[in-house]
């Protein structure tokens, strides 16, 4: 079984930023460098021929590169228990559109649509189940803000799940053209 999911990463200089906030949320398991992305479509588990199918598929999206940058901060939480900061990244809408043409495709090679809510961001750590309370890095990084940065390609990476978190393969790279 392969766990795979499509994302893109920020340039260097911004993960570097994104970086220097770690710190300062006790229960907090910050994401190393190889760890920031933007998640555009989590997969979850499947056969080789399955993943198979998806690499192709992927190859068929066409969207031009475009400009984001990194805007402030948040928090997901579940049943009122943080579970993970995040940075996130503007316009919406850009990446949102990029998010729902994966799907399509990915839908169009047999996978089931994506249900939930999207929501463009890099996550910055994950909670554990003692994390407190994050209202002081939440507001000490609200204006958090990033150079523009170019969005030229997009990869599928698979998951592999250890001691130290998650640690992500790119298997493939999809260069963005309009």
């Amino acid at each position: 079984m392969h766990r795979l999911f499509v994302g893109f990463r920020p340039p260097s200089a911004i993960r570097a930023q994104l970086l220097g906030l770690a710190g300062g949320a006790p229960g907090a398991r910050w994401q190393s460098d190889e760890q920031l992305h933007c998640t555009l479509r989590y997969i979850g588990e499947v056969e080789r021929p399955v993943a198979e199918d998806i690499a192709l598929a992927l190859g068929a999206v066409r969207f031009a590169p475009f400009e984001l940058a990194v805007a402030g901060v948040g928090e997901f939480d579940s049943r009122g228990r943080p579970n993970a900061l995040w940075a996130g990244l503007r316009p919406h809408e850009t990446v949102t559109q990029l998010h729902h043409k994966i799907d399509q495709a990915l839908v169009r090679a047999g996978l089931a649509p994506e249900r939930r809510a999207y929501l463009p961001h890099i996550t910055l750590a994950r909670m554990n189940a003692q994390a407190g309370a994050n209202e002081r890095f939440l507001e000490a990084h609200a204006g958090l803000a990033s150079a523009l940065f170019t969005v030229d390609s997009f990869l599928l990476y698979e998951s592999h799940l250890g001691r130290e978190g998650a640690s992500y393969e790119a298997i493939e790279r999809y260069k963005l053209r309009g």
